[in-house]
């Protein structure tokens, strides 16, 4: 199964080769593979008693919030092909095909944004994300396409190989792919083959924020009263007697626009209301303190999903600053060197890097921005094209916009006290 790792087989073999697989790791109910039992799974109710999968999660606002934050910011990342320069440093590699994938169009029904924010959004629920790779005849990538990752399974076979079986969302069709055809990037995970999902390793706290939301909207739908009882000395009737009443009661006072009725009570009735109001059951406070479990579980700063109870304008600058540095950045980090593992040419990586640009993230407030270029700039680092081009400007036309300048009042390290010579 080596020659399987060669991006250009022909569709035969590799047709050929997934069938083999395909009826080697069969799976049934009575047998179930690992992925089978993943697939069947579709989430567990948690001790609040709210089913909590990958779907179900993100009727939370704060995880919605969570996950539309990091597949938003990373999406919004200009992603670029960088090759190497033989006198130092890199340029970008405009000239590459890869590039025009990463940076424009990854296919051809969808922009780089929107094919990042998808994949982000995957890797930020289910703990790992799926590209199927698509290479022409000349082992290049012309195209990535997304897999769903709760129609997408990871095993490794007998000989040691990884195969992804999965759904073509194109065609329907159920395949199996060879390893050089996926773009994986995994989440936090132990196994080598694929992350953990964070809301299965969190469904409890996830859980309970569902709850409290369900019982917030419980409670008005009751008209933002509790329950109650209506007692009586006298009986009623039978089973169905009771029932009947207790409907009829429900549709004349359950509900906001019901909430103000006067209710006739009968035969010696009287209504007491039980339960306790929501501030003394620290519905408000739950509430409060779930914003901050969710936040903890995607390390996002609670200010940038409303919370704003901690938060200050000294604070929130640095907030953000450490949200790029600590949230942003290693899940940088796990898409550059997926894409370089699995998008370029053993040769190619050592000539080639994909690299997101994070520094209009990391540039703070305009003023000291402008003091630390300055810095820069009479430090012969930047010249002023190179300054205006980072503040999205025009260049100088000319040569003086290409030159280095120092101050002229230093002086090299071992040339003091030779002035007199």
């Amino acid at each position: 199964m080596n020659n399987l790792r060669i991006p250009f087989l022909s569709n035969w073999v590799q047709r050929q080769a997934a069938e083999a697989v395909l009826e080697e790791r069969s799976a049934t109910l009575a047998n179930p593979d690992s992925w089978l039992v993943d697939w069947l799974m579709d989430g567990e109710p948690a001790s609040s008693g709210i089913l909590v999968n990958e779907t179900t999660a993100l009727h939370s606002t704060a995880v919605f919030a969570c996950v539309r934050i990091l597949a938003e910011t990373i999406a919004s990342l200009p992603l670029q092909l960088y090759q190497q320069r033989k006198q130092g440093g890199k340029e970008v590699a405009y000239s590459h095909p890869l590039h025009s994938i990463l940076h424009d169009s990854p296919n051809e029904e969808m922009t780089a944004f929107v094919f990042i924010e998808t994949l982000m959004g995957h890797l930020a629920t289910w703990g790992n994300a799926y590209a199927e790779i698509e290479w022409d005849g000349a082992g290049r990538v012309i195209g990535l396409w997304p897999l769903r990752p709760d129609q997408t399974w990871v095993n490794r076979d007998a000989n040691g190989a990884i195969w992804f079986h999965t759904i073509i969302q194109r065609t329907g069709d159920a395949v199996v792919l060879p390893a050089y055809r996926v773009l994986h990037i995994p989440g936090l995970g132990f196994d080598g083959l694929k992350g953990y999902s964070p809301i299965s390793k969190q469904r409890e706290a996830i859980g309970l924020t569902l709850a409290t939301e369900k019982y917030g909207a419980t409670y008005f739908g009751n008209g933002a009263r509790p329950g109650g009882v209506i007692e009586t000395t006298r009986k009623i009737g039978d089973q169905a007697a009771i029932d009947r009443f207790r409907n009829q009661w429900n549709d004349m006072h359950s509900g906001l626009q019901k909430q103000h009725r006067i209710a006739i009570l009968e035969e010696g009735m009287q209504y007491k209301q039980i339960g306790l109001p929501p501030e003394d059951s620290q519905f408000l406070q739950t509430r409060k303190f779930q914003l901050g479990e969710i936040a903890r579980i995607f390390r996002v700063p609670p200010h940038m999903i409303g919370d704003l109870e901690r938060s200050t304008n000294n604070n929130i600058e640095h907030q953000s600053i450490e949200f790029v540095m600590h949230t942003i950045r290693p899940w940088v980090v796990r898409w550059e060197q997926a894409i370089k593992l699995k998008l370029l040419t053993r040769p190619e990586r050592k000539k080639y890097e994909a690299l997101f640009n994070v520094n209009g993230l990391m540039r703070g407030d305009y003023k000291s921005r402008q003091e630390g270029l300055n810095i820069m700039r009479q430090n012969g680092i930047i010249n002023a094209n190179t300054w205006l081009e980072m503040e999205d400007m025009n260049p100088i036309d000319g040569p003086e916009g290409e030159a280095y300048l120092v101050n002229g009042n230093m002086t090299p390290v071992g040339a003091t006290g030779k002035g007199g010579e």
